[in-house]
């Protein structure tokens, strides 16, 4: 007999976020995935991570966190998506993620940014976006450094971050799912799922 896969945990903080990443975990027929919608800001996702991972039935879960983000490059488009480079699981998941854009959208699609994702607890706008960009940053958001911080604490087995940007230094958005980059990064988000299931399958077999 293998050895039973470790359960996958897919984290996000938004009700649209969840509701996308469902979406893609129906159309996949993925029935083995946990999403857990910790709620806005970092103090909310590393407590929701921390209880999620106390349950005996998420014992040695992958973690991949995930949702919108705001891209801080210059050239950067809503949908492309930014691959937090902590740790040592970032090139398995862009390559998983560049192989399931490449295939589904024929090339034509979002691109994948390998970098670091930024921390902040609100909303980052304007002047604050130049700092954070000049810092090397290429992405920000408020939940991903914090539930890595869960996640690791936890004892998780793996541990990624993925998110798809949906406003960036050109084009700032006031309010997720009211406009187009809205659609476009739900969109994308949802397109994304079949690339989380291989990277959790490639990084839990058992050689690895």
């Amino acid at each position: 007999m293998g050895h039973p896969r470790p359960p996958l945990l897919v984290v996000c903080a938004l009700p649209i976020e969840r509701f996308a990443l469902r979406r893609g975990i129906a159309r996949s027929a993925a029935d083995q995935v946990t999403v857990l919608r910790t709620g806005m800001g970092p103090k909310a996702a590393e407590g929701a991570v921390a209880r999620a991972l106390q349950d005996p039935a998420l014992h040695g879960a992958s973690v991949l966190t995930t949702g919108f983000c705001a891209g801080l490059a210059p050239g950067m488009r809503p949908g492309d998506v930014v691959v937090s480079d902590d740790g040592h699981e970032a090139a398995a998941l862009a390559a998983a993620l560049e192989t399931t854009l490449k295939d589904t959208l024929k090339g034509r699609g979002p691109t994948v940014h390998t970098g670091t994702l930024a921390e902040s607890d609100h909303v980052v706008r304007g002047a604050e976006r130049t700092a954070l960009a000049a810092t090397g940053a290429i992405a920000v958001d408020m939940e991903s450094a914090a539930m890595r911080r869960a996640a690791l604490a936890e004892g998780a087995g793996h541990i990624a971050a993925a998110r798809v940007v949906v406003d960036t230094p050109e084009f700032e958005l006031v309010r997720v799912g009211t406009l187009r980059t809205g659609i476009i990064a739900f969109r994308v988000l949802r397109d994304l799922v079949p690339a989380f299931l291989d990277w959790h399958r490639t990084t839990t077999l058992p050689w690895r």
